[in-house]
């Protein structure tokens, strides 16, 4: 089973490894306790809304893009081959014509 909380503490992992910062660091600049931060990247505990805006803050990094990593990480795990990174063309196509009868 493909747990998200333990790919999401896996990406929040990996994005404080590529700045070069401390669980301590982003622990402090996040106001977040130390051993939840880490019970968080293990995987072994849920990030309310709150937390992971506050630890992406202090990764100066925007939820959307954790997220999407998240997100890409999920699609391979459950086997996707093909990851869209653009709107399928006829919601696109709806959503032009919505905007243009306005």
């Amino acid at each position: 089973m493909v747990l998200v909380r333990q790919e999401l503490g896996d990406v929040l992992r990996d994005f404080r490894l590529q700045k070069g910062r401390t669980l301590r660091q982003v622990a402090s600049k996040a106001s977040v306790a130390l051993g939840y931060l880490s019970e968080v990247e293990r995987g072994q505990k849920e990030a309310s809304s709150e937390i992971l805006a506050s630890v992406a803050d202090a990764l100066d990094t925007p939820i959307s893009v954790i997220m999407r990593e998240v997100g890409d990480r999920l699609a391979v795990l459950e086997g996707i081959d093909v990851i869209p990174d653009t709107v399928p063309a006829d919601l696109s196509d709806s959503f032009a014509k919505d905007l243009v009868a306005r």
